[in-house]
């Protein structure tokens, strides 16, 4: 295994956006986690420029629709019981990202889902705020996979040479 200069270099520059990032939402007491997550979504989609409006979108639905969760499941919970009108709002939520993700993948995708899923968690703390989550997952990921870009393009400009300065022709 050897080093390789430029992730080295690369890894510098993500830790001076993440710090930067980290300073800025700590100051302003926003949640950065949904920004976070887009951008390691980012990754894994390998930078991939084109994924980042479904990242972002898809995550800010997947948002959303914990917003949605506790009006259906209470309008279940009568019929069919609490914690089985959760399970049937989890599986219409599967079922809904399978079967129309081809059709709006903008909204219904993997990303909607975990998204939905982290935010499931995040509700039961104490002060919860989707809208805020939303925003910060539409923004702050925004600025963060931007900012990845930015990186990449600045380190591509790097390690493109340059060419060597011409000397005048003599008369």
């Amino acid at each position: 295994m050897k080093f390789d200069k430029q992730r080295l270099i690369f890894g510098l520059y993500l830790l001076v956006l993440i710090a930067a990032f980290e300073i800025v939402t700590g100051k302003l007491h926003l949640p950065a986690w949904p920004a976070f997550i887009a951008m390691i979504f980012f990754f894994e989609a390998h930078m991939d420029v084109k994924k980042a409006p479904h990242i972002l979108v898809g995550g800010a639905f997947g948002i959303g629709l914990i917003l949605l969760a506790t009006p259906i499941i209470t309008a279940l919970a009568p019929l069919i019981g609490a914690d089985l009108g959760r399970l049937v709002y989890i599986l219409a939520l599967v079922y809904a990202i399978v079967a129309f993700g081809e059709m709006v993948p903008i909204l219904f995708n993997n990303y909607a889902f975990m998204y939905l899923t982290v935010t499931g968690i995040a509700v039961q703390l104490p002060n919860p705020n989707p809208f805020l989550w939303m925003a910060m997952t539409l923004v702050g990921g925004a600025i963060l996979v931007g900012g990845v870009v930015a990186i990449g393009r600045i380190m591509m400009a790097m390690a493109t040479p340059k060419p060597a300065p011409s000397t005048p022709a003599r008369p």
